[in-house]
């Protein structure tokens, strides 16, 4: 539990290390890009290795039956609130923080189907990170406005790219872990 804990640490700390310490980041230039983006992968990392070597030996909660597929369509807006579409499309054209957000959902759809402890504390740890980077960054950058409004064909090419996505994500899950369509 302790790489899990590390890993979260880290990642929170490589986002927020920008808005921080700016006196110490700036001078970096280009090269702290480079170092922000291994402390990253080195958070995953230690995340993916204290999640899954952590003992689960408390149970908070068991999910009811269509808890998962709620799940998946939670998921499945949270890739398309990742993906171009907020900010090319039209329907979600108006959201500060649409991959913020949509990162957020993820979390709160796999803490939902996932009521042992590791998983409480990874993703929650997750969500409480990008709930927290949404303040941080409307603090420091004050008032915003939206971009020009987009098409819904668009919002309709980057559902569909969604789904594809997902899709392939969840064959990948499928392979390292449970299955999130069942079977």
């Amino acid at each position: 539990m302790t790489l899990l804990v590390l890993g979260l640490v880290l990642w929170a700390g490589a986002h927020f290390f920008k808005r921080a310490a700016p006196s110490v980041r700036e001078p970096m230039g280009d090269k702290g890009k480079g170092i922000v983006a291994l402390a990253l992968a080195v958070s995953v990392v230690l995340m993916v290795i204290g999640y899954r070597s952590a003992e689960v030996n408390d149970v908070l909660w068991v999910a009811p039956s269509f808890a998962y597929h709620a799940n998946n369509l939670i998921v499945l807006i949270a890739i398309f609130l990742m993906s171009p579409a907020p900010r090319k499309g039209k329907l979600f054209n108006n959201l500060r923080h649409p991959m913020l957000l949509g990162f957020a959902l993820w979390a709160v759809a796999h803490i939902w189907v996932n009521g042992d402890v590791p998983s409480v504390i990874l993703f929650g740890g997750l969500l409480a990170w990008a709930l927290a980077e949404i303040v941080v960054i409307n603090k420091a950058e004050g008032p915003w406005e939206p971009t020009e409004r987009g098409t819904i064909a668009k919002d309709g090419m980057f559902f569909v790219a969604s789904i594809v996505l997902m899709g392939v994500i969840g064959f990948i899950h499928g392979l390292v872990g449970p299955s999130p369509f069942g079977g």
